[in-house]
């Protein structure tokens, strides 16, 4: 698990943009200059994780995912580059599901969304148009209160995760680090 998180980790830093390019952005230059929103700490990881989740989710339009993220991530104190890549979670293929799954949360929660139009809709690749007259009938109180119910909890699991999966790569360096020393001080 480590050398795939070592893996992972490299390649996020050869493709990402750096914190010093983005400076000079005139959109995104104010946030690049706060430096506490591309470190990878303790607290800003899991923080970056949950808005990355819950933003990528819940608003699954993918331009707007990772503005709104990086946004959140202002007064949240998140990490962006993570935030923005936890976006991505909710993708073509995912999309699908969240929103079925959103509509039958919603009518379980007790508003009603006609599953069998979502399931023909899927099946023949409808339009914007046809989503949109689905959408705006009576089925957008059951899909929204279905979204924000999904986002919310897998915001919370993706916190957890995220900040058992920190304190056990931290205790992990950590031990290594000993381990190295300790073996440096029985050569001498």
């Amino acid at each position: 698990m480590s050398a795939m998180i070592t893996r992972i980790a490299a390649w996020a830093d050869r493709n990402m943009p750096k914190r010093e390019e983005l400076e000079h952005n005139r959109f995104i230059g104010p946030l690049a200059r706060r430096h506490e929103l591309w470190r990878f700490t303790r607290r800003s990881v899991p923080r970056g994780v949950a808005v990355g989740l819950l933003v990528g989710i819940f608003a699954l339009i993918p331009g707007i995912q990772i503005i709104g993220a990086a946004l959140m991530c202002v007064p949240c104190r998140g990490n962006i580059p993570l935030a923005a890549m936890m976006t991505f979670l909710s993708n073509p293929l995912t999309t699908p599901l969240i929103l079925l799954a959103s509509a039958w949360i919603g009518n379980w929660l007790g508003f009603h969304a006609d599953l069998t139009t979502l399931y023909s809709l899927m099946e023949s690749g409808a339009s914007l148009h046809a989503w949109s007259h689905w959408f705006f009938s009576d089925a957008a109180p059951a899909v929204l209160f279905g979204l924000s119910t999904i986002s919310t909890v897998v915001a919370s699991i993706g916190y957890v995760v995220a900040k058992i999966t920190w304190d056990w790569w931290v205790q992990h360096k950590r031990r290594t680090r000993r381990i190295a020393q300790a073996a440096a001080r029985d050569e001498v």
